[in-house]
């Protein structure tokens, strides 16, 4: 029998990649770790990593030691980009399309707040 559900049209997600998909990233809860937990426990550890990392490079006195820091901030940044992309190849993360009308609306709430800023608007637009 075909699959019956419907899919929100304003859905984005990655089709999910059968070559990696597994069924421990199913979403049962249960007492045991599965691949899914074990990816969100490194994404949030390499969360975790980059803001330090980031305080580290920020507060670095010396120039090599900063130059270390920040070249160990870029690469946890990339892995961390990586796990995100890996879950949402695996179909751990959907993002909603927004709505055009939310959009502008958005855009024009916000928009006059360009005035407040202490540099010429033109410079972001």
């Amino acid at each position: 029998m075909p699959n019956m559900q419907t899919q929100n049209p304003n859905q984005i997600s990655n089709p999910k990649d059968k070559s990696i998909e597994q069924p421990s990233m199913g979403k049962q809860k249960t007492p045991e770790m599965n691949d899914r937990d074990r990816i969100n426990d490194a994404l949030v550890t390499e969360k975790y990593l980059t803001d330090s990392f980031n305080t580290a490079a920020r507060e670095a006195s010396h120039e090599a030691l900063h130059r270390d820091y920040m070249t160990i901030l870029n690469e946890t940044h990339q892995l961390q980009y990586e796990m995100y992309l890996l879950m949402f190849r695996k179909g751990a993360y959907k993002l909603e399309a927004e709505q055009q009308q939310h959009l502008d609306q958005a855009y024009q709430q916000f928009s006059g707040y360009a005035s407040q800023f202490p540099y010429s608007t033109t410079q972001i637009q």
